[in-house]
Order: structure tokens, then C-alpha cells, then sequence
């Protein structure tokens, strides 16, 4: 028995690997055995030198034995390992077939869950039981997922089984659809009918409570399955967007737009929930107020929520999904057609804005309870809150655009400005204590060191005549800084700095704008001239006035027009200098005609002389009557004198050139030249009003510095030789003030002839 049972166990390998145990233990001790009888007999042999011969040899013959069992041993064990390696081999094959039985096992279970799941979407779609069948359609998928990351699945079912499954998914989505559109159903107006308000009055959204075969109202239970089951297939977001899209276009946009839309809400046993625009006959606004479009906004989004949204899909309320898509739209459109323009454009309306910022967060309150909104703080509110910042841009906006419309306004309108003219200067309140103690401190230091008091002219405009539109543009700016007054820091800044550019505006585009109308009509240039050196007087004190009243650091020196000044005179008097220059071109142009006054004992020579000087006095007459009584008196007559002058030059050289004037040629001469004199200084007749300025036309000479020079050209004309050598006073007497000893022998030779006396005269103008 124990020999079979050693067969058996040996046949396992188990026994051979305890023999080999045994064996090597006992190898072992045989080994340490030998090794103590070998030691102790070197020890003997060697140290204790006792005769041992007989020993040593039987324990040779110990050693060879154990060297034989020991080479048997080792023959053994490396068979042994031998069959291991085999045993290796088999048990590696055995385990890669029992793998691959497990991978067809596996792809085998997948296949029959996707057709367990395949077979109960059906069932589930035929009972509408849209969410298993959505469920069930996934978990097909997920298997059809599963076989594909198989890398060694080569099945050809693969594309069948995803091609089958693309079908039922598009089946599910159409049914989806298709209950959708029953729930939902829209009325809109054709796109071939123009887009405006009558066009909305068409549009409907009806919310259908479809009833099942037993009667009873499914509409909740069947919306949620079938939102539910759009969710699970990904396809709940585009038809949302849709539906936002079309509703914000249709209905929420028009009813901000349109105050005259407002919206009927009617609910229908059994039917379900309208919701329809209609007009309002009785609304005649432009704009609709905050209110009424939140309260029409509102009623739309409660009614979606209580018959369409309040579904939970996954842990987001399908009005918090609504809410994201149409939210940054609608709040864009809320803010630029409804509250841009209730920004007040006064800043004593901006207490009453606050209704306006409590509604706007009641408004808000209610969205966050319906789940539309998630956010603590959006633009809608922070536009509404911002209201001194909007005022602050509004009115900067529409002082812009005002401004613009005077400056490209005509410029012919006037109005008369005096010296007791004065700006209409608000009222404004005391400026704060330490502002009151800066001022006295300065006009206690301004006193000790002044103790003479300016003049009552001084800083006063004269008399002239400006555009209506200047004196309205000057009133804006008033008026602008006066909103500024009492303003936060930055509404203040801003429209400070708006006053400046509307100045900043009528210095670029007034000459441009009107430049071709500056040079062709010398009335519109003298007018542009006054409405510059008006703007430049009131520049000088504008800012002082509103500083202390200013926070800061407009109140510390900022607040000032003074350094626009400058720039604003130059362009009235370059404007105007323009025009006195074509003005000029024009006289030289008619004297040109004249044929340089010689041989005007010709007939034709002496008409067209005449002519032209007569066109001369026509063009200064004309001028006078135009810039009379718009220029500044003093203005007026240094323009008046400077044209004047130019054309009594230009007669004096060509006078002077003649190099022989007969008797009658010097008649003719000193009559177009007393025509001159006689009828030139009537330009400057001062008008009615003007009579306590009369001594100006009685100096003519301080404004045609030439006056004099003609005046003795005129003399000489017709004096003879010893009036002329008498008024010459040997380089004392007034000829000789007003022409050279050179020019004055010219005119001699020119008019008397070649005679004795005529070369004693020349000898005395020295």
C-alpha cells in the first residue's frame, strides 16, 4: 500500500521533491559530519602529531562515497528542474485559451444586453414611455461601446449593430420632436411680411395639455418624460436654444422695443395656455418705462415656468437652462431701448431714478426665484445702480450732439452784444468752509497789494454782433457745468471735460464746416471773428467762476478754459485776416484796369480810370455797409483803413511811375484822386448809435497810414514849381514828411518841362 502510495505521490512530483529534501538534509548532516572527522584528524595529524594513517584512509574512502551520493543528487535535481520548465510551458498555453474563452464569453454577454436593451426601447417607445426607452437606448449604446474597445473583435455585426442603433436614436428624437411640437406650438408672422410692430401681433405660443384615452390631463408627466428623454440622448440643449431664439425674437424683444405691445395670457380647460401679443390703442409713449416692460416681461416668464419649465433635468431646473441662453440678450436689450433713455437728463430727477433701481432688483428677485437667474450680481442691476455714471455719459452725449447741431447751424442769425452784456450765471451754492477761507485769504491779499481799482471797462466786450448759435453753445456749456456741480468725482470730471471738448469741437469744425462760406461772404467772416473773441472773453473767467464749486482736483486749478484762449483769438483773427486779403486781391484787380493812369487825356484811358476807382469806392461802401455794425468799432476801422490804405498805394505807384504828365493828364489825376479823398473817409460815418464815436472818422489818418502821402500827391497834381519847392521847405515842410527828394524831382521832371526854373527847383529839393 505505502509503495502504491509513493508511486502515486512521485507520479505528482510531490514525493520526489520531499525525497530530494530528506536527501539533501541528510546530505547535509553527512556533509558537516565528515567535515568535523576531517578537521579533527588534520588537527591531530598536524598538531598533535599522532600516528593516524589507518584513520585517514577510511575516511578517504568516507569522503569518495559522499562525492558519489552527491553527484547522484545533483543528476537528479536538474532533472527535476527540467520538468518544471515543461510543467511552465503547458500551464502558460492552458491560460492564454481559458483568456480567449473569457473574451468571446464576455463580447457574447455584451451582445445580449444589447439586444435585451434594443428589445425593451421598443416596447418602451410604443408605450411612450420616453425615458426608459432613452435609458435603454444608452445602455445599447454602452454596449456597442464595449465591443468596439475590444482590439481583437473583428465581428462584422459591428457596423449592423451601430447602424441600427443611429436609426432607433433618430426614431426616438423624431418622436421627441414630434411630441414637442404637440406641447409646443408656435404662430408666427411670415418672413415675406415686413419686420415691424403690426407684424408681432401675430405671433401666439401655445403651451398644449394634451389628455390621454381615459380623459385624464397628462401634460406635466408627458413634458418631463419627454425633456427628460432629450437630456439622456444630448438633444435637450439645441431644441432649448431653438426655442429661446425664436422666443426672445418674437416675444421678449418686442415687448421692450414696443411700448404700444403688451401681452393676454389665456388658459383653456383641456386645451392648455395661449400666449399672444396684442396693441395697446391707448399707449402713445415712445419709449416704455422700466416697470411696465418688467411687468410685461414677467408675466411671459411665470407663465413659461408654470406650464413649461418647472422640470428638473438632472440637478438643473429647465428655467435655469432657459435662463443662461436667453438672459445676456434680453439684459443687452433691457438696458439700450429701455433704460438708456430713462437715464434723467437733469440732475435733479436722479433722486427719483432710485424706483427705478428698486424695480430693476425686484425684477431680478423674481427671475432668481423661478431659477431664470443664478448669479448674485448681473449688468442689468449694475447698469441700473450706475446711474450718476450713465447720466454723466447721457448728457455728455447729448451736449455733444447739441453742440454740433449749432456749430453746423447758419452763422447769419445774430444777435447785439454790448459792453454791459453778461453771461447768464447761475446761482450756485457757497463753496465748502475751507474754499470761503482760501478765498478771503486772497482777496485780502489781492487788496493790500492792489489798492487801485481796475477800470469799469475792463474786461468788457465791445460792441459787435455774434451768431445766435455761439450765444446758445455758450448757454450749454453753462448749463453743462452746472449738472456738474454737485456731482460724484467722475460725473463731474466727465462733464468738465465735455465743456472743453464742446470748445475743443467748434475750433476744429467750424472753419472746416463752413470754410468755402468764411472767404466767399466777408459778412459771415466778420461774424466768425466776434463769435471767436466772444468765446475767447468768457474763456478767460468761465473756469474761475465754477472752481470752487468743483470737487476735486477740478477745485484745485484744473478746472480751467484759460490755455484755450489764445488758440480761439487766433482763429477769429486769421479768419478774418483771410477775408481782408481776398477783400485786397479784389481792389488791386479793379486798379488794374485803370491802364496805370497815363495818357488820360485819352477818352477810353480816362473811363477806365474812373471806373475803376469808381468800383473801388462801390467795394468799400459795400464792405462798410456789411461789417458796420457787426465788426467792433476799432476793429472796423483798422480794416476799413487797411483796404482803404492798399488802394491809395497802389494809386500812389502808379502815379509815381509816370514819367510825363501833361497839364490835362494832371487835371484828370487830381480829379479821380479828390474823388478818393472826398468819398473814402465816408466809410467811416459812425452809425446812430455810434454818434458819441464820431472823432474816429475825424482820424483817418491813424488808420490809412498812406493818407498824408496822397493827400500831398493830390497838392503837387496841381501846384506849381514854387508851391512845390515851398511845401519841400528845404526837407522841413510836409512834402518833404510824406515823399523822398528823389521821388518828389520824379514827379517834378514828370510834370513841368525842361526849363530853367525847372532845374533851380530841382537844385532846392535837397
Amino acid at each position: 500500500m505505502a509503495s502504491f502510495v509513493t508511486e502515486v505521490l512521485a507520479s505528482s512530483g510531490k514525493l520526489e521533491k520531499e525525497d530530494l529534501s530528506g536527501k539533501i538534509s541528510k546530505m547535509s548532516r553527512k556533509v558537516e559530519d565528515t567535515k568535523e572527522e576531517v578537521c579533527d584528524m588534520i588537527n591531530k595529524r598536524y598538531n598533535d602529531f599522532l600516528p593516524s594513517l589507518q584513520s585517514s584512509e577510511e575516511l578517504m574512502l568516507q569522503v569518495d562515497a559522499v562525492s558519489k551520493e552527491m553527484d547522484t543528487l545533483k543528476n537528479c535535481i536538474e532533472n527535476e528542474v527540467q520538468n518544471v520548465h515543461v510543467a511552465v510551458a503547458e500551464y502558460t498555453k492552458l491560460k492564454q485559451q481559458l483568456e480567449k474563452n473569457t473574451v468571446i464569453i464576455t463580447m457574447l454577454g455584451h451582445l445580449k444586453e444589447f439586444h435585451s436593451a434594443m428589445e425593451e426601447f421598443n416596447k418602451a417607445l410604443l408605450e411612450k414611455k420616453y425615458v426608459d426607452a432613452a435609458n435603454r437606448l444608452e445602455r445599447a449604446r454602452n454596449s456597442v461601446g464595449s465591443l468596439k474597445r475590444w482590439k481583437t473583435s473583428e465581428l462584422p455585426l459591428l457596423s449592423a449593430l451601430s447602424s441600427e442603433l443611429t436609426v432607433q436614436r433618430e426614431n426616438l428624437i423624431y418622436h421627441l420632436g414630434d411630441e414637442w411640437k404637440r406641447l409646443v406650438i408656435w404662430k408666427l408672422p411670415s418672413t415675406k411680411e415686413p419686420a415691424g410692430e403690426m407684424s408681432f401681433l401675430k405671433v401666439e405660443l401655445k403651451l398644449s395639455s394634451a389628455c390621454s384615452k381615459d380623459g385624464e390631463l397628462k401634460p406635466p408627466t408627458l413634458l418631463s418624460s419627454v425633456l427628460q428623454a432629450l437630456a439622456i440622448q444630448g438633444d435637450l440643449q439645441h431644441k432649448i436654444k431653438l426655442f429661446s431664439q425664436v422666443l426672445l425674437k418674437n416675444i421678449l424683444k418686442p415687448l421692450v422695443m414696443y411700448a404700444s405691445l403688451s401681452v393676454r395670457v389665456t388658459e383653456q380647460q383641456g386645451e392648455g395656455t395661449t400666449l399672444a401679443l396684442q396693441c395697446l390703442e391707448e399707449s402713445d409713449e415712445e419709449r416704455c418705462a422700466p416697470s411696465k416692460v418688467y411687468n410685461k416681461l414677467l408675466l411671459v416668464l411665470k407663465t413659461l415656468h408654470s406650464h413649461l419649465l418647472d422640470v428638473s433635468i438632472g440637478d438643473k431646473m429647465l428655467s435655469a437652462i432657459l435662463g443662461e441662453l436667453i438672459w445676456e440678450e434680453m439684459s443687452h436689450t433691457i438696458i439700450h431701448e429701455c433704460l438708456v433713455h430713462s437715464i434723467p437728463t437733469n440732475s435733479s430727477q436722479l433722486e427719483k431714478y432710485n424706483t427705478v433701481i428698486k424695480e430693476t432688483e425686484e425684477f431680478e428677485k423674481s427671475l432668481k426665484e423661478m431659477e431664470y437667474l443664478q448669479g448674485d450680481s448681473t449688468d442689468l442691476l449694475k447698469y441700473a445702480r450706475d446711474v450718476n455714471c450713465h447720466f454723466a455719459s447721457k448728457k455728455c452725449k447729448d451736449v455733444i450732439v447739441a453742440a454740433r447741431k449749432l456749430m453746423t447751424s447758419k452763422m447769419h442769425n445774430t444777435v447785439k452784444i454790448t459792453p454791459d452784456s453778461k453771461l447768464r450765471l447761475p446761482k450756485l451754492p457757497a463753496p465748502s468752509s475751507e474754499g470761503k477761507v482760501k478765498q478771503e485769504i486772497l482777496k485780502e491779499e489781492v487788496t493790500m497789494e492792489n489798492s487801485k481799482q481796475l477800470s469799469a471797462w475792463s474786461l468788457r466786450l465791445p460792441a459787435c454782433r455774434i451768431s445766435e448759435s455761439v450765444q446758445q453753445l455758450m448757454e450749454l456749456a453753462l448749463d453743462t457745468l452746472c449738472e456738474a456741480v454737485g456731482s460724484s468725482t467722475q460725473s463731474a470730471l466727465q462733464l468738465f471735460f465735455t465743456v472743453r471738448n464742446i470748445f475743443q469741437l467748434f475750433y476744429d469744425v467750424v472753419p472746416t464746416y463752413h470754410k468755402e462760406n468764411l472767404l466767399k461772404f466777408p459778412h459771415l467772416a466778420a461774424i466768425q471773428h466776434n463769435n471767436c473773441m466772444y468765446l475767447a472773453h468768457h474763456l478767460l473767467t468761465l473756469g474761475h467762476h465754477f472752481r470752487n464749486h468743483l470737487p476735486q482736483p477740478l477745485s484745485e486749478g484744473v478746472a480751467t478754459f484759460v490755455d484755450m484762449v489764445p488758440g480761439f483769438r487766433k482763429l477769429g483773427a486769421q479768419c478774418f485776416l483771410a477775408q481782408l486779403n481776398v477783400q485786397r486781391a479784389e481792389l488791386l484787380e479793379r486798379l488794374s484796369t485803370a491802364h496805370n493812369f497815363c495818357n488820360l487825356d485819352d477818352e477810353d484811358n480816362y473811363t477806365a480810370a474812373s471806373k475803376a476807382v469808381r468800383q473801388v469806392i462801390h467795394q468799400l461802401k459795400q464792405l462798410g455797409t456789411v461789417w458796420q455794425d457787426v465788426l467792433p468799432v476799432s476793429i472796423y476801422c483798422k480794416a476799413m483803413g487797411n483796404l482803404l490804405n492798399t488802394a491809395i498805394t497802389e494809386v500812389t505807384a502808379k502815379i509815381m511811375m509816370l514819367e510825363d504828365i501833361s497839364s490835362e493828364d494832371g487835371n484828370h489825376l487830381q480829379t479821380l484822386c479828390q474823388t478818393i479823398i472826398d468819398e473814402g473817409p465816408l466809410v467811416f460815418i459812425p452809425l446812430a448809435e455810434e454818434k458819441k464815436n464820431k472823432n474816429y472818422q475825424e482820424e483817418v489818418p491813424l488808420y490809412v497810414k498812406k493818407w498824408g502821402t496822397f493827400k500831398e500827391l493830390v497838392i503837387v497834381l496841381q501846384a506849381n514849381l514854387q508851391e512845390i519847392v515851398d511845401r519841400w521847405a528845404d526837407s522841413k515842410g510836409p512834402l518833404a514828411m510824406e515823399f523822398s527828394s528823389s521821388e518828389v524831382k520824379s514827379l517834378i521832371r514828370a510834370l513841368f518841362q525842361n526849363t530853367e526854373r525847372r532845374a533851380a527847383a530841382l537844385a532846392k529839393i535837397k
